[in-house]
């Protein structure tokens, strides 16, 4: 199995910066890929951003340009940083990695960000 735990969120304002991390409980370079999901009550959790582990990234249409997704296997950890917030970026995050192990998704808690305008 594999834990992560994200920390980072917390309440910014428009046009402000955050950067969100997810810490695994495994090793990052047995994690195939790793991504940031987003989700708001009552809509389905979307993508926001995956890197693998050769490093390729790909982005929501909504994000490209302002988040960067990056990871860094000595520290287990995996990144998301955040730019010119918007309202629209409000969301619980959610980290997200596929353990090459048992090739399942593994999910964290979730931290909340709030962009108030």
């Amino acid at each position: 199995q594999v834990q992560l735990v994200e920390s980072g969120g917390g309440l910014v304002q428009a046009g402000g910066s955050l950067r969100l991390s997810c810490v695994a409980s495994r090793r990052l370079v047995s994690i195939n890929r790793m991504a940031w999901y987003r989700q708001n009550p009552g809509k389905q959790r979307e993508l926001v951003a995956a890197i693998t582990s050769g490093y390729s990234t790909n982005y929501a249409d909504s994000v490209k340009g302002r988040f960067t997704i990056s990871r860094d296997n000595a520290k287990n950890t995996v990144y998301l940083q955040m730019s010119s917030l918007n309202s629209e970026d409000t969301a619980v995050y959610y980290c997200n990695g596929r353990w090459s192990g048992d090739l399942r998704d593994y999910w964290g808690q979730g931290t909340q960000v709030t962009v108030s305008s």
